[in-house]
């Protein structure tokens, strides 16, 4: 596997794990069944149709870590949010994305700061014409300084949780 290959499948994976993060919110189905669902019918199983393979591995992490940690993950992107904003009057897909993105700032070390604020950025903008996407980088740079403060050069704040 190419570098490019792999973030192409990394890059599959994040939008497969938004689209399963989002249908577990609005339909409530059980985690195993909807990631075997992904897996079994949904990733292509090869890029003979034009479409990346998956990381399957990265996709089962990113939708079982958030939630696993979605009470820490969700503090966390409230902290993240302009005074006046809650999670709830979020839209359901940007939670869904910001979840994600959240969990792996945290617990994917092996992943870049920028990777992830530039990959779920993106995401945003295939799903959002607006603001969106700005609102994306805005809240995942505050969080970012404060889970990933020593990859800024800076001191990671004493209250903030890890998990």
């Amino acid at each position: 596997m190419t570098a490019s290959s792999g973030h192409l499948e990394r890059s599959a994976a994040r939008l497969a794990a938004l689209q399963a993060l989002y249908q577990l919110e609005i339909t409530g189905s059980a985690p195993d069944e909807v990631i075997e669902e992904f897996i079994e019918h949904r990733f292509g199983r090869g890029s003979e149709n034009g479409t990346p393979r998956h990381d399957q591995d990265f996709f089962s992490d990113l939708v079982h870590g958030v939630l696993k940690h979605q009470v820490e993950i969700d503090r966390a992107i409230a902290k993240a949010l302009a005074q006046g904003w809650t999670l709830a009057r979020i839209d359901s897909i940007l939670r869904a994305l910001l979840r994600a993105a959240s969990y792996e700032l945290v617990a994917r070390r092996d992943v870049p700061v920028k990777v992830v604020i530039d990959e779920y950025v993106e995401l945003a903008r295939d799903f959002f014409d607006g603001e969106e996407p700005g609102f994306v980088n805005a809240v995942l740079d505050r969080l970012a300084h404060r889970k990933r403060a020593s990859e800024f050069g800076e001191t990671p704040p004493d209250d903030e949780p890890q998990f």
